[in-house]
């Protein structure tokens, strides 16, 4: 990977880096950047304004010059300006009159009395930077007054465009303010990055993907603060904990806390009092603060009660109204009120409904407890476990149940984040069972939705807290296949179910299954167990079973299989109408031969719920009809559901089966599109739609080595020889134009 320490690229401030040129035109006065600490306003003027290496070469015209606000300087008139100021005094007219003490005097910009500078001061300062045609100003909240006042009189003359950065949240200098309260100058804020913004730069920054879930605790860990993400990586690099795992970068554990974390992270706290310092430590001690009524009943906190970002609530200015005390019910009860609801509106601390306190910044509670020298116990994290509650297996339990029955009703947009979620972000929750359910559950929706990478991530994690979770294990066979990632694919179901027989019939034997973290773990009753138990293990059996099935059908499918994929499917479906599932019918659909279901897919959309089950029906009725214009309205039809990798089949379906050549090149790029939104998966329809030229056999050799085998393993893998492995892959290269068997991948998008 690329070192985390060498500079990173610039990414996701393109629409601002262009504005800012544009501001910085000639004709144009300049413009002032905002944001908040660690925003990137000073790495964006930088890429908008190349300024020279030397003072020397500074001062040649036409000139970028650059001057710095620091904390150090506050109180020298003229500081920021002195590399420019004190370099030519005759050629800028500097006066070289001195004080009594041997120092040059400088005329004050806010007064008519020298006062000592410590450099070379011109009579007038403007006149001396006459030559400077853009200055950019960085960090100037911390300018003195006096350079404060001499950057307002440039923007009002006009000669020098002024590019000027300023920290939002922190008092700035009068004259700097005027800048855009007086319309000057324009102002462009910067807003932090989005979780794909930051997945982005990741990307660039280490040299190769880095996974979902990774990605999600580094942005908000560092809440936007650019440094802070920067010095995380770097930490987790440092430490060994950011692995390579089949192309994916990933991250899982504590939160490093090195000296420059622990400062950042610090900065962030340091204008609290001491009574909110206390009240912060005190809610970082193991568990949220609740506020209570007096004589309300009080109920204990949930593990759902993780540190978590800053919500909405009008509970405490609503108490406040009242003219009610509340009171807490945790240690240290004497917490003042008033000290809570400053924290808050600091947006330091959180309090939802139920009026429990939490620490807003998943980083503070680590940090507070170092410095308080009360470290935290729980988890492979280091994170306070809190008391375990029903509350929060009722709720997982509650989300599980949610997942399942949006996936099969097709309601796959606006996943709301609930006690899963925020349990895998933070790292917690090891001690709840229900959580590797929770991630082969989101992982299943995940995959539906096209995001393959993130079905990965999720699986990984549930495996993390369960090695032996079936329903994870084939979950990430499943997306894993889809990555051409045959390998892991391979592992995967090598752990779970045998192949062979309907999958339904292996689910009483299954059941008796006790792997430690399994699902279905106790799955069979003890001797003496009543019917209920058995029908309840039997039924999460199947469930696993299934799971595995399918996923073996995409494995066979990515080696180019399809013949082997496609008895898979079958055995998946088997052949009890009653018990019919949807996905596994729909699965045969997919392989190409709707006919073989396309009834039995008719009757499950009979009697089933929602809008998914009729719309795959029509999948296969229109694919066995060869109907390209039905299959275009079942690809619109199943991306607004959210399921893009199987609306990007079906507009590849009509692609192939157009007989309007203007039709299928609409259906073909439709299907590109799609399938360029999920995160590299593969399946045989766009395999087909991306390699038209191959013949079926080619196709599956390709597809073979592609996934990295050697020409010997393809060759043992399909009984043939190698000189016969070898002459398809020439022909197959031929065709495709292409010689560069490491490119393999790059050929199967759809384009």
């Amino acid at each position: 990977m690329r070192n985390p320490r060498s500079p990173w690229p610039f990414t996701a401030r393109t629409e601002e880096l262009d504005l800012v040129r544009r501001n910085l035109a000639a004709g144009r006065r300049g413009v002032v950047v905002t944001g908040a600490a660690g925003s990137g306003r000073s790495r964006l003027a930088a890429e908008a304004v190349p300024v020279p290496e030397t003072v020397t070469e500074a001062m040649t015209e036409p000139v970028h010059a650059r001057i710095t606000g620091t904390p150090d300087t506050l109180d020298t008139p003229l500081a920021a300006f002195a590399h420019l100021l004190s370099r030519s005094p005759r050629r800028a007219g500097l006066s070289t009159s001195r004080d009594s003490a041997g120092l040059p005097v400088s005329p004050s910009l806010t007064g008519s009395s020298p006062r000592p500078a410590g450099l070379l001061c011109p009579p007038d300062p403007v006149e001396a930077l006459d030559g400077v045609r853009v200055l950019v100003v960085d960090d100037a909240h911390l300018l003195d007054d006096s350079s404060a006042a001499l950057v307002h009189r440039l923007a009002l003359r006009g000669r020098t465009r002024l590019l000027v950065t300023v920290r939002e949240g922190v008092p700035v200098p009068e004259d700097v303010s005027r800048l855009w309260k007086e319309n000057l100058l324009p102002r462009v804020a910067l807003v932090p990055m989005t979780e794909r913004e930051c997945g982005e730069l990741l990307s660039r920054a280490v040299g190769g993907y880095v996974d979902t879930l990774t990605v999600r605790r580094l942005h908000r860990a560092s809440r936007g603060d650019l440094r802070l993400l920067r010095e995380l990586v770097v930490a987790v690099h440092a430490g060994g904990d950011l692995s390579n795992v089949s192309g994916t970068w990933t991250w899982r554990g504590t939160p490093p806390m090195t000296a420059r974390v622990r400062e950042l992270v610090e900065d962030t706290i340091r204008d609290v009092d001491g009574e909110e310092r206390e009240a912060l430590e005190l809610i970082a001690s193991g568990r949220p603060l609740r506020l209570v009524m007096s004589g309300e009943p009080q109920e204990p906190p949930t593990a759902s009660d993780a540190p978590s970002e800053p919500v909405a609530s009008g509970a405490l200015p609503e108490l406040l109204a009242s003219g009610e005390r509340p009171v807490p019910d945790a240690p240290g009860a004497g917490t003042a009120f008033g000290v809570l609801e400053r924290l808050r509106a600091k947006g330091l601390v959180t309090v939802d409904d139920r009026l429990s306190v939490r620490l807003a910044h998943p980083l503070h509670g680590p940090v507070l407890r170092a410095a308080a020298r009360r470290p935290g116990t729980g988890g492979p994290s280091g994170s306070p476990r809190l008391p375990r509650a029903s509350a929060t297996a009722t709720a997982l339990a509650g989300e599980c149940e949610d997942l399942t029955a949006r996936a099969y009703a097709g309601r796959l947009s606006g996943i709301p984040r609930g006690t899963g979620e925020r349990m895998a972000e933070d790292d917690t929750g090891w001690d709840e069972p229900a959580m590797p359910e929770f991630c082969a559950r989101r992982a299943r929706v995940a995959r539906l939705r096209g995001e393959t990478r993130e079905a990965v991530a999720w699986s990984r994690e549930g495996l993390r807290r369960s090695p032996h979770h079936r329903a994870c294990l084939a979950e990430l066979a499943h997306a894993s296949a889809y990555l051409g990632d045959l390998t892991t694919a391979r592992q995967a179901l090598s752990r779970g179910p045998a192949p062979g027989g309907d999958a339904r019939a292996r689910a009483r034997p299954a059941a008796q299954d006790r792997s430690p973290g399994s699902s279905v773990s106790p799955a069979a009753p003890e001797p003496g167990g009543n019917a209920r138990s058995w029908a309840l293990a039997a039924e999460r059996a199947r469930t696993w079973t299934l799971a595995a099935e399918r996923a073996r059908t995409w494995t066979l499918a990515a080696e180019g299989d399809l013949d082997g994929a496609l008895r898979s499917a079958l055995r998946a479906a088997g052949d009890d109408p009653l018990d019919d599932d949807l996905f596994a019918l729909h699965d045969v659909v997919r392989l190409g031969t709707p006919e073989l279901v396309v009834d039995r897919l008719g009757e499950l959309a009979d009697r089933a719920r929602g809008g998914l089950a009729p719309l795959l029906a029509r999948h296969a009725r229109a694919l066995a009809g060869r109907d390209g214009e039905a299959l275009d309205e079942v690809g619109r039809g199943l991306a607004g559901l959210g399921l893009t990798l199987h609306a990007a089949e079906a507009f590849a379906h009509a692609a192939l089966v157009h007989e309007d050549r203007r039709a299928s090149q609409s259906s073909r790029n439709r299907a590109s599109a799609l399938a360029g939104a999920c995160q590299g998966a593969r399946s045989s329809a766009l395999v087909n739609l991306a390699l038209p030229r191959l013949t079926a056999r080619q196709r599956q050799i390709v597809s073979l080595a592609a996934a990295g085998l050697t020409n010997r393993q393809i060759a043992e893998q399909l009984t043939v020889s190698i000189r016969t492995v070898a002459n398809h892959l020439c022909d197959a290269y031929a065709r495709l134009g292409s010689s560069d068997r490491a490119d393999l991948g790059r050929l199967f998008t759809v384009g």
